[in-house]
């Protein structure tokens, strides 16, 4: 038998054994769990110009991340700018934001100029890759107002600058100036820089914008990023966050089909071929009633190009000498005018089509060889197409039923009421309310089914 006291050790060392083995799955489980209570990373992206498909998508990404308790949102840039407006929907968007939102300028070789640079400024933690840049914030509406001289190594004088701007560019800028200082102030960067990016255009690349206290830090990638920004502190309309990036999840939000659409039809270029494709097919539907399908097609786009500008920065004077274009077109199909209304109507087509667009933003003109060739198509349809068709119209009809309407003929029979007579070497049963005698000319005046209307025939009428 064993001793006493060698079953006694070995009971002992057994038990420490098995409690130093126990804890080791708890602690792995505890692990986990605190893994996965890692709130995730929402990541919207902003990519060319930002118009009012940009801002859609934005606010309601924005509001799918609040609701799926996300930690913070990250938003991938690369803009060369856009709308005023659609820029101040994203910026109020981000302001009103209860989590962090980090914006990232990315890839290298990307920019966040002009609406962008605002963006930027706006978020609570701005980064940049590698190679990129920001800058060129002044208001588009004034840009190129003063060519400048590439010979002239001066630089202009700033009160000579001041003095050339008119009263509408000075209160753009100004107003630019308070909006981008105030967002500046707000997240404590540099004010002093982003006044000379609205004044000045500058523009600055990544390394000179971190020295200047412009953004917060650069990342080589995205990796990089989550990185150096795990457990920093950001402070969210008076709450301090601490975030938890080194293992969050990256849940990347893409444009569904409403923002896709909206960024088709919401293309200048589109809203304009949209446009004058529903003009087209009500003029079309008008000519020929009844068509059913161009009236249907023109009204959906028509209606569809109408939604379009009222989100775009549309000049309804354009509108309105497109319109008058047109009309001019189809009035020279009507009348001799020896091509004065066809080219009036080619002109006012073609200014109203360049000034529809009532901004310089980036990505927001209407191509000016798309112009010129809806111009000289329109103006060869209306002018030469619809001009034939109407001319055509005018031809006596040569073919069918309706073409017996006027022609004469004769009666062969004496009758008082009902019968027969031969018009173009047919035989047709005639009715009539004067009495004819057999081999009298008879003049046609309607129909009845297969039944002639007939009357004398009167040698002063026009045969």
């Amino acid at each position: 038998m064993l001793p006493i006291n060698f079953i006694g050790h070995f009971s002992m060392l057994l038990l420490i054994a098995v409690l130093q083995v126990v804890p080791l799955p708890v602690q792995a489980q505890k692990d986990e769990v605190s893994l996965s209570q890692t709130k995730p990373i929402i990541q919207l992206e902003i990519q060319d110009a930002i118009g009012p498909a940009t801002s859609d998508y934005i606010e309601r990404g924005f509001d799918k991340a609040v609701e799926s308790g996300a930690q913070a949102i990250l938003i991938t840039m690369d803009t060369p700018g856009g709308l005023d407006t659609s820029m101040r929907q994203i910026i109020k968007k981000i302001i009103a934001s209860p989590i962090p939102v980090i914006t990232y300028v990315t890839p290298g070789g990307a920019r966040a100029a002009s609406a962008g640079t605002y963006i930027l400024y706006a978020s609570h933690i701005a980064a940049m890759a590698p190679g990129t840049n920001l800058g060129a914030a002044t208001p588009v509406q004034i840009i190129g107002s003063d060519t400048p001289d590439l010979d002239k190594k001066k630089k202009p004088d700033k009160t000579e600058t001041s003095a050339s701007e008119s009263p509408m560019e000075r209160k753009a800028v100004n107003d630019a100036v308070a909006y981008i200082r105030g967002l500046a102030n707000m997240r404590g960067r540099n004010a002093d820089w982003a006044e000379k990016a609205v004044r000045d255009a500058a523009s600055i690349p990544a390394e000179e914008a971190l020295k200047l206290n412009v953004i917060d830090l650069i990342a080589a990638d995205r990796a990089d990023l989550l990185k150096q920004l795990d457990n920093r502190t950001v402070n969210v309309q008076g709450r301090n966050i601490i975030l938890e990036t080194r293992n969050a999840q990256i849940k990347p939000i893409a444009p569904d089909w409403r923002s896709e659409l909206l960024a088709v039809i919401t293309n200048p270029n589109i809203a304009y071929i949209l446009m004058l494709v529903g003009i087209y097919g009500l003029i079309f539907e008008f000519s020929n009633p009844g068509s059913v399908v161009p009236g249907t097609i023109g009204g959906i786009c028509l209606l569809l190009a109408l939604y379009a500008f009222q989100v775009l920065p549309v000049n309804y004077a354009g509108i309105a000498l497109i319109i008058l274009g047109i009309a001019l077109m189809i009035a020279e199909a009507f009348v001799p005018s020896v091509g004065i209304l066809g080219l009036g109507g080619v002109t006012a087509f073609v200014i109203g089509s360049v000034i529809l667009m009532d901004t310089d933003a980036p990505g927001f003109g209407i191509n000016i060889g798309l112009v010129g060739a809806f111009a000289l198509s329109s103006a060869a349809f209306f002018i030469i197409a619809l001009g034939m068709l109407f001319k055509a119209r005018s031809q006596p009809i040569v073919t069918g039923r309706e073409e017996l309407l006027g022609k004469t003929g004769i009666a062969l029979e004496d009758f008082a009421d009902s019968g027969m007579v031969r018009v173009h070497s047919e035989l047709w049963r005639a009715t009539t309310d004067q009495a004819l005698h057999k081999n009298q000319k008879v003049l046609v005046k309607g129909f009845d089914g297969l039944t002639l209307l007939v009357t004398p025939f009167n040698h002063q009428e026009k045969d």
